[in-house]
């Protein structure tokens, strides 16, 4: 009976095993019929949970935090009087992205000229210097150790309570920049259009302790992934 026993037990086991769901075909319909549970996360959390270390809350009554404050003001005032100059490369630009990185630059370099400053692009969780993806800029307050990650966006005159999605974060181990314990802050640059004029009208400092964010399930895929040879069925005469 033993063997019967046995045969037995494992064709219920197969058969349970061929029934039980891939765990991409769990995850999808999760994904659908969660999809409010994925909207109003803290973004504190979410790079708690990436990174395990802490967004900390901008507290404008502490005195260091007003100095600190202060200067990055002056020298956002600066950069706005150098990005409007008839010279300014970021005039020229035809893309925000690209008109980003000028930004990014001055303000770093800027920062960088002020004693007890020191300012760069954050290094990734492996050591490795990278520009893409979030944050832009790590700046270290000496004096007090303090140390506030910095994000430039600009944003066009008009758009400021746009409903359409201008802030991205991909959680990853290895290319992570958040590496402290930091204020975190979005520096918006307003920029308006007058025919073929660029001018970049004011800016602001965001507070992103309270941020909230929400996760949009996309599947995507690249050429390289399309164009297999063995999927292609059929195509133009040579």
């Amino acid at each position: 009976m033993r063997p019967l026993l046995l045969l037995v037990l494992a064709v219920t086991n197969l058969a349970f095993a061929e029934e039980k769901p891939s765990p991409v075909r769990q995850l999808i319909p999760w994904l659908i019929e969660e999809d409010a549970a994925l909207k109003g996360i803290l973004f504190s959390d979410v790079i708690s949970a990436t990174s395990g270390k802490r967004v900390l809350p901008v507290d404008r009554a502490d005195a260091d935090t007003a100095r600190i404050l202060k200067s990055i003001g002056t020298v956002l005032d600066e950069v706005l009087v150098q990005m409007n100059s008839a010279d300014s490369p970021a005039k020229r630009q035809k893309r925000v992205n690209e008109m980003s990185k000028f930004f990014e630059d001055a303000i770093g370099a800027r920062l960088n000229k002020i004693e007890g400053f020191e300012c760069g692009v954050p290094k990734t969780a492996a050591g490795h210097m990278q520009r893409s993806g979030y944050p832009d800029l790590r700046l270290v307050d000496k004096t007090t150790g303090r140390i506030l990650y910095l994000d430039p966006k600009l944003y066009a005159k008009g758009s400021r309570r746009s409903s359409l999605r201008t802030f991205y974060f991909t959680p990853k181990r290895e290319t992570n920049k958040v590496n402290d314990d930091a204020v975190h802050l979005i520096v918006g640059v307003e920029h308006e259009k007058t025919g073929a004029e660029v001018k970049f009208t004011r800016w602001e400092l965001i507070d992103l302790s309270k941020f909230r964010v929400r996760l949009k399930a996309e599947f995507e895929g690249s050429n390289a992934d399309m164009y297999r040879d063995d999927a292609v069925v059929a195509g133009s005469a040579p």
